[in-house]
């Protein structure tokens, strides 16, 4: 997966090319700080993924993403990336053809999990020469491994199936249950974030709780995989 990288601010742009850097497969090709600097550098460098600021210098990115995505089968897939929060400007980038759009600040794990989507998407095209409805329901919906028949499909409004398949694994190789705050560390997910995602699993079956009581306060919710398969 080649990528460029597009932000007006160079620090950032840079925090954003070592993420991409530490991500097997990927290559950062090029960094624009410009609108224009940006278009050229695509044109040019053919990437595979631009990682795409809104608020730059000469030009809105939205107005960047439409000259990049001009419906050609070898069009860029566009990550937005932006502190731009108003519902206009993702509605422009939703209608524009971003692939997601990620909002300032994020953890690395989120823009990994964006990167690695627009690889399993890209590799997928490139594999089809017809495509059944399976195929592109797993493209322009649930893009997982397995095409959303596990525990992560159906997820509720603010999860991710990249995440929620993260969550799984670790439950599925912990030796026993597991409490929020632990399975936060071994996912490097924020304690509330973790949290969300197991009351997930638990709603939907697949992961059983159990309450350890010692001490004062609220007994500790435990958490452990249920479903068969491991």
């Amino acid at each position: 997966m080649r990528v460029l990288v597009v932000d007006d601010d160079f620090m950032v742009a840079k925090v954003h090319s070592g993420y991409v850097a530490r991500i097997p497969g990927c290559e950062v090709v090029g960094v624009a700080h410009r609108g224009a600097e940006a278009l050229d550098l695509a044109a040019r460098l053919r990437p595979d993924l631009v990682l795409l600021d809104v608020y730059l210098p000469d030009m809105s990115g939205i107005d960047v993403l439409g000259e990049l995505r001009t419906g050609a089968p070898d069009d860029p897939s566009v990550l937005v990336i932006t502190a731009a929060d108003d519902s206009a400007t993702v509605a422009a980038a939703l209608h524009g053809g971003a692939l997601h759009y990620l909002v300032k600040p994020f953890d690395s794990r989120a823009l990994q999990e964006q990167v690695e989507r627009a690889v399993r998407i890209r590799g997928r095209l490139a594999s089809l020469d017809r495509a059944g409805q399976a195929d592109i329901d797993r493209l322009f919906g649930d893009d997982r491994p397995g095409g959303g028949t596990g525990a992560a499909a159906r997820l509720p409004k603010g999860l991710t199936a990249p995440t929620a398949e993260l969550v799984e694994r670790v439950l599925r190789a912990a030796d026993g249950d597991l409490s929020a705050s632990e399975c936060a560390e071994r996912t490097e997910l924020s304690r509330v974030s973790a949290r969300r995602y197991l009351e997930h699993f638990v709603d939907t079956g697949a992961v059983t709780v159990r309450l350890r009581y010692g001490g004062t306060g609220r007994p500790e919710r435990r958490y452990s995989w249920a479903r068969p398969g491991r």
